[in-house]
């Protein structure tokens, strides 16, 4: 089980992103349910982590406009799985997106301080 909290409405839950040469960073994201991809990632992020970079994308955004943008390999540490998934990047806050929680139940008691809770759908 994932735990998180609610911060000026949104759900917020910390991601461990491990960088290629082995070290962790701990990262605070919003949950996007509007965004079906896995993870967006601040560049500044992907740049002083040195993400490994996988290929380059139009993304469609909220307003049905597209954007280009670069899709990076990110090492995340999730339910306490070691897993492989892209990271775009793109804006100034980490959003994790529904790929991530794919065949999980995602709680949130949208309150200030509420609980958000993310686990394995059995």
């Amino acid at each position: 089980m994932i735990h998180g909290n609610v911060v000026g409405l949104q759900a917020r839950m910390s991601l461990m992103i491990i960088a290629p040469e082995g070290s962790g960073v701990e990262i605070e994201c919003v949950i996007d349910t509007g965004f079906e991809g896995f993870l967006t990632l601040p560049p500044s992020v992907i740049a002083t982590l040195e993400l490994p970079y996988l290929i380059n994308i139009n993304a469609n955004l909220a307003n049905n406009s597209s954007v280009e943008t670069d899709v990076y390999l990110a090492t995340i540490i999730w339910n306490g799985i070691e897993r492989n998934i892209a990271a775009l990047a793109m804006g100034r806050r980490p959003l994790i997106g529904t790929a991530l929680l794919e065949d999980y139940h995602l709680g949130i008691d949208f309150c200030e301080g509420g609980t958000v809770l993310v686990d394995e759908i059995l």
